[in-house]
């Protein structure tokens, strides 16, 4: 099935106008094999990294071919979203080892971005968990691959943005659990330091995460709740989602401006408590937002974007308080601000994590950020950082290559397996990818 539409990412920027094709079988895809596109999934990556004036969706791989309950292995389709995978698992007591911030991310989508979760500093990305993957090439063929079988494209494919081929299905070794519960504990940090303090302080915690408040005055820039996680021994494995609120249309755009904004976080900050330890469900713990329908319609018709970037430990407090400072200057509104701690970087070619500390930040998109944003892509790059892939759609090509050093490498593979060409994407060819 083929049809003409304009589509977008989660942030709704950029929009592009494109021939979508809907196949209902291998088939399918292999006939379209003759077009260049990009392979797309549930759209909900931020920016322009699944937009094309071609796009295949893969909507009918959602099946899960294999689960071994002994093991915790799963082998599913890669069209299939993470919550239709929880929704089998959970009961059974096993986990996804490592997971994005929405359950409506597809497999496929999260293998192509290396996805991490709050545990990156424990569990790594979810590459590093994916034990094989079926992908189809540029010729039609399809291929087996691991770290141990054509291992060159296995590295390309894990954070390479769908431009390796289309992932078919893939293998995941899963996490034991015995309650579908998480352990909740929030601190209240008093600044920067003291966030990064607490991080460190509890870096054994399987999962963490630091909601920031970004308009705080100057000696307090940086404050927030950092909020720790633990899979609980007690509880049943139950996996009942709460009924949703639905946002049916967009914000007018005034509504989220500076002003409102400083007044949400300050309010946020004195609702929650020092200390204080709770049992959450893991889906209210893991996916606050996927009980809002549409809630990125909060931000306008014009849409937002989720800037997040990575910096070295190296003088991690300083750093970071330059980059709030230049978020200051350049006039940039950050709805939110979400910070996390990475582990150490893996073998992936285009993965986004290195050891250091990761910001993401949703900002309303409005005449004066592009600009901005041109230049905090240029502060995070001089300070030895880089900008996430799924979440990006205005970085220049020359940040891209200086930050993502094994570019080169991964286009030698691309040419190998015969997707120069094939697979594309709006993205891949602002960052100058063939």
């Amino acid at each position: 099935m083929n049809s003409f539409k304009t589509i977008s990412g989660w942030g709704g920027y950029p929009k592009t106008n494109s021939e979508v094709i809907s196949p209902r079988n291998i088939d399918e895809y292999k006939i379209n094999l003759k077009k260049t596109f990009i392979a797309r999934g549930k759209g909900r990556s931020y920016g322009d990294s699944a937009n094309y004036k071609t796009v295949l969706q893969t909507s009918f791989l959602d099946k899960i071919i294999h689960f071994d309950k002994i093991n915790g292995l799963i082998t599913c389709e890669a069209g299939i979203t993470i919550k239709k995978i929880l929704e089998n698992i959970v009961p059974t007591g096993w986990f996804i080892p490592v997971s994005p911030g929405t359950s409506f991310a597809t497999l496929g989508g999260s293998i192509a971005s290396d996805v991490h979760g709050k545990n990156h500093h424990r569990s790594g990305s979810f590459g590093e968990h994916v034990k094989d993957i079926k992908i189809m090439l540029g010729n039609g063929n399809i291929e087996n691959i691991s770290t141990e079988n054509n291992s060159d494209l296995f590295y390309a494919t894990c954070g390479g943005m769908g431009l390796t081929g289309v992932i078919l299905s893939a293998t995941i070794k899963l996490i034991s659990i015995k309650s579908s519960q998480i352990i909740q504990t929030e601190l209240k940090s008093k600044s920067l330091e003291d966030t990064c303090s607490i991080f460190e302080e509890n870096d054994k915690a399987q999962y963490s995460v630091a909601w920031l408040d970004c308009f705080a005055e100057e000696k307090s820039i940086g404050k927030g709740i950092i909020t720790l996680g633990e899979h609980s021994e007690k509880g049943n494995l139950n996996f009942n989602i709460k009924r949703k609120v639905n946002i049916s249309k967009n914000f007018p755009s005034f509504v989220l401006n500076k002003y409102s904004i400083s007044i949400f976080n300050k309010l946020y900050y004195a609702y929650h408590k020092n200390n204080r330890k709770r049992l959450v469900h893991l889906f209210d713990y893991f996916y606050p937002l996927d009980k809002i329908n549409n809630w990125n319609r909060l931000y306008g018709k014009n849409g937002f974007i989720q800037y997040q970037f990575v910096i070295p430990n190296d003088q991690i407090v300083k750093n970071l308080k330059l980059i709030f400072k230049k978020i200051s200057e350049f006039g940039i509104n950050p709805f939110l601000g979400v910070l996390k701690k990475f582990g150490k970087q893996n073998d992936n070619l285009l993965s986004f994590p290195m050891s250091g500390y990761t910001l993401a930040m949703d900002i309303k998109i409005d005449k004066k950020l592009f600009k901005s944003i041109e230049e905090l892509d240029k502060v995070v790059a001089n300070l030895g950082g880089r900008i996430y892939l799924t979440k990006d759609s205005l970085m220049k090509e020359e940040i891209f290559k200086n930050s993502y050093t094994k570019w080169k490498q991964f286009e030698k593979i691309r040419e190998k397996y015969g997707a120069i060409n094939r697979f594309r994407s709006d993205q891949s060819l602002r960052l100058g990818l063939k």
